[in-house]
């Protein structure tokens, strides 16, 4: 089994759990694609499920998780070249990596080796852009892209001014400097996709919100505000960070916070399989597998598509 494996899926569609028992199965380990899970002690709201990492009493690498301080801007760049020093300290070692997540863009970036280069901050356009409303925002970060003909950024990167501001700010750089950035090789892959049904996806997320709460989600981002991490700072994270760190701030009431929260995280879902749907219309090849299947089953359906790809089968277009 030469190329990598990829799972990819909403959230809630049980990825982890899949990446861990397969890595435990084939002698490998697992490198996150998670925007989120990078931030140290934000382990309730970005789902980490570490215990999934234990397989039968052993306990399965895992990688890019933990790398980051809460109140910093990770990126995709950083995380790019993250992932290839994970990756090729892991073949180097023999062992089969296994890339899993849900950040559809930092997946794409790896497989397909974009180039990208760190970029610096706009003082001056972000004077510019400060106070303007959402929506315009929206519609700026949409013209560069046509102009550029980007497929960086998506909705997911415009729920909050300022990250319209950094993305707006990003494809202005990429449009002024087209050949700026380091090479990155883009690695062969076996991609793999949890198929859930839209009930079922929503009676999942529904259910794990309302366990993150009852497990302390609200006292973990109080936790970070009393260590000095800025309430803007978390908003910035969106979702879970973004909703109860208003309620905590005493910006809106718990249950107004659990409802509207709810409400984003199933529409970050559903951008999340736009994102994937698109994927396929650039060209990749994502075996979609059924995410209610027992574990075990799942394993056996992923290491024979890998199988099979070995053998000319599947793989990319």
């Amino acid at each position: 089994m030469s190329k990598m494996i990829t799972i990819l899926g909403p959230t809630a569609s049980g990825k982890t759990a899949v990446a861990a028992a397969l890595a435990a199965r084939i002698g490998g380990e697992v490198i996150s694609a998670d925007s989120r899970q990078v931030y140290r002690r934000m382990d309730i709201g970005t789902g980490k499920d570490l215990a999934d990492y234990t397989v039968g009493g052993v306990k399965v690498p895992y990688h890019l998780i933990d790398i980051a301080e809460p109140g910093t801007r990770y990126n995709l760049f950083q995380y790019q070249h993250d992932f290839l020093a994970a990756y090729r300290d892991i073949v180097a070692r023999g062992a089969k990596p296994v890339l899993c997540g849900g950040t559809g863009l930092y997946i794409e970036a790896v497989l397909r080796g974009y180039r990208l280069a760190p970029v610096p901050e706009n003082k001056e356009l972000r004077a510019r852009l400060e106070g303007k409303p959402l929506g315009e925002l929206a519609e700026m970060l949409a013209e560069l892209k046509r102009k550029n003909g980007s497929a960086m950024h998506n909705t997911t990167d415009v729920d909050t001014a300022k990250r319209a501001i950094r993305a707006i700010e990003i494809e202005a750089f990429s449009g002024e400097n087209p050949t700026a950035g380091a090479d990155i090789p883009p690695v062969e892959s076996v991609v793999v996709g949890l198929a859930v049904s839209r009930e079922e996806r929503r009676r999942r997320i529904t259910e794990r919100l309302r366990q993150r709460l009852d497990c302390g989600m609200v006292e973990e981002v109080r936790a970070l505000l009393d260590s000095g991490v800025a309430a803007d700072d978390l908003i910035y994270y969106g979702l879970e960070y973004k909703y109860v760190t208003e309620y905590v701030v005493g910006r809106t009431t718990f249950d107004e916070m659990s409802a509207r929260l709810e409400i984003a995280i199933h529409q970050f879902a559903k951008r999340q399989m736009t994102w994937f749907r698109g994927m396929e219309r650039r060209g990749f090849a994502i075996n979609w597998i059924d995410a209610t299947l027992p574990t075990e089953e799942k394993v056996e359906r992923i290491l024979g598509l890998a199988a099979g790809d070995e053998a000319g089968g599947a793989g990319r277009k």
